[in-house]
């Protein structure tokens, strides 16, 4: 098939491309930067050079390449997993997911795509006991800002894709990525940010984290690209073991060699973190992956850093 990946030199972008000119796709990626056009090439896909805020242009670009599947992998997440780092990038990625996102679904209609596969989030379904099903709605309305305006984003780019008229949606709703080029990686900021002990374990340290490896995750999109369905659908793409912050944070720093991570009361948190720190590490719920399992095949290997912890 002719795939269109808009974001290919993202964590999930690059080896997504390389997975589906594997599976011998005709892939044509895009970046906004020039100078990232060697390594989309090198991939084995057709570099696009385009700025997804001008809908003509992705338009054009969309009416040249005529793509039997696109798939929407767009964000602008900052490379340092800190605090600072994601406030100063939050209003660019939420216009990059809303905006952009909504410039190349266009072009996918305008042009007669049938089928599109968007990335989505399963890390802010709403709180509550056990683990979140697809029919758990988003946390809108958490207490936490940043964390209710990632979930509204979120619910809109959902209800978009998943209501078009005239194309087939699926929604892949990522755990938190580890592996290569992550920020879990061992030499990615959030290991970095453990071994400096900048992660704290707050209040019991019930929050419930849903990971994914980012090789599991591709696999699990290409198997949505070459899906033969033809109903739409939302899927938690995540690891099976779904873990509270307390059992997999101190396994974490072990792995990395790292200090233990440091206790910090809930109120003492909140006063030096935030809201959002809070919601992350006591509140976050784990998502069932059981739909993925079933309907796109998906195999998590288990969370390497756990080991007999598990």
């Amino acid at each position: 098939m002719r795939v269109f990946v808009a974001g290919a030199t993202g964590a999930i972008g690059r080896p997504l491309v390389r997975a589906l000119v594997a599976k011998r796709h005709k892939v044509f990626g895009t970046t906004r930067k020039r100078e990232s056009v060697g390594l989309i090439a090198a991939d084995g896909a057709k570099p696009i050079v385009v700025d997804v805020f001008d809908a003509d242009a992705v338009k054009s670009a969309m009416q040249e390449v005529r793509p039997d599947v696109v798939v929407e992998q767009l964000t602008a997440l900052p490379k340092e997993n800190t605090p600072s780092e994601r406030r100063a990038t939050a209003a660019m990625h939420r216009r990059v997911r809303l905006e952009g996102g909504a410039n190349v679904h266009k072009a996918a209609e305008s042009v007669g795509v049938e089928r599109y596969v968007a990335q989505s989030s399963a890390f802010w379904c709403r709180p509550g006991e056990g683990l979140a099903d697809e029919l758990v709605p988003l946390a809108i309305d958490a207490a936490a800002p940043a964390a209710a305006s990632g979930a509204q984003t979120l619910a809109a780019l959902e209800a978009r894709v998943l209501q078009s008229a005239s194309m087939r949606g699926t929604v892949l709703r990522y755990g938190f990525f580890y592996g290569p080029d992550t920020w879990y990686a061992r030499d990615g900021s959030s290991a970095d940010q453990v071994r400096r002990q900048e992660i704290p374990i707050i209040g019991e340290g019930t929050g419930v984290w849903s990971f994914v490896h980012v090789d599991d995750a591709v696999a699990a999109t290409v198997s949505a690209v070459e899906s033969a369905s033809t109903a739409s659908a939302l899927y938690n793409v995540t690891d099976d073991t779904p873990l509270p912050l307390k059992k997999w944070l101190p396994a974490y720093a072990r792995w990395l060699g790292a200090p233990a991570p440091v206790l910090i009361a809930v109120e003492d948190a909140r006063a030096r973190f935030g809201e959002d720190a809070v919601f992350y590490a006591t509140q976050l719920r784990g998502v069932s992956n059981r739909k993925a399992i079933a309907d796109l095949g998906l195999a998590a290997r288990p969370l390497e850093w756990m080991g007999e912890d598990l």
